[in-house]
């Protein structure tokens, strides 16, 4: 069971009671590992831009900086499995347009990492609303991926409208064709594992490039891989498109990240 905070002591149920049950405001997840995470900077600029978009209002990222530091310390370890989401102890839902004080929430789970197995994903049609935003309307994401593993899948893989690889469920995807990667153009949450991925295959002179992929043009790529917060994962499969071992793949990802800074919390 994760340890929680908000504002920088233990939650109290009335202030979880506000944040489930209102159900509107962002978060972003990170690992820890000694006091410190990748993209930390990333992250921060996230709940900034997010508070902003759903909000209309900014966070103080020194607070929560500090307020990261106290539960930290408060659990007893430097390393852990880290959510901060912005919500509004005030918020009205009668009156959603009124102006808030933000609250934050920090909830510790023990570390994780993605598994090194690969995963088949699913292709289902669907756009998350907002895709700018990490916000908490996860609903349908689970519900897809749901129904993905009831299919014999391990995850979905969104598609919009014209048909054009999107995004994982929670996850950003990218693809091998000829030993570049492609980063699939579309409404899609800017990954903060994907901006390092991007800033270390770049350094280590992988070329890249971003545009519209159409999920029949699937047959053209030789692998995949996703990539969130705890790691990336090859792709087996995306529907009836299969792919070999994707070790080789990953090792050269896995040396990209080497090239980026662990940032102290």
């Amino acid at each position: 069971m994760p340890l929680i905070f908000c504002n920088g002591v233990a939650a109290t149920a009335q202030q979880l009671s506000a944040a489930a049950l209102n159900n509107y405001g962002h978060f972003t997840t990170l690992q820890v590992r000694e006091n410190a995470a990748l993209g930390l900077d990333l992250h921060l600029q996230r709940l900034q831009h997010d508070s902003a978009a759903l909000f209309g209002a900014a966070v103080d990222i020194d607070a929560i900086r500090a307020q990261l530091r106290i539960a930290l310390s408060g659990a007893g370890s430097t390393d852990a499995s880290v959510r901060i989401t912005v919500f509004s102890q005030d918020f009205d839902l009668r009156d959603p347009a009124r102006a808030v004080a933000l609250d934050v929430l920090i909830a510790l789970s023990p570390a994780a990492q993605t598994p090194a197995t690969a995963v088949r994903v699913q292709p289902v049609n669907y756009v998350r609303e907002q895709p700018l935003c990490k916000h908490v309307g996860t609903f349908a994401l689970l519900q897809l991926r749901r129904q993905a593993l009831l299919a014999g899948f391990d995850d979905a893989l969104l598609i919009d409208p014209q048909g054009r690889l999107v995004e994982g469920a929670f996850w950003n995807l990218g693809l091998w064709q000829q030993g570049r990667v492609v980063w699939p153009q579309g409404p899609a949450l800017p990954g903060t594992r994907q901006r390092l991925l991007q800033a270390g295959l770049q350094a280590i002179g992988i070329e890249q490039d971003t545009r519209p992929v159409a999920l029949g043009e699937l047959q053209a790529f030789d692998g995949g891989f996703s990539c969130n917060a705890r790691g990336q994962q090859a792709l087996a499969a995306v529907g009836s498109v299969q792919w070999p071992d994707g070790a080789a793949q990953l090792a050269i990802l896995e040396r990209a990240l080497q090239t980026q800074a662990w940032q102290a919390i």
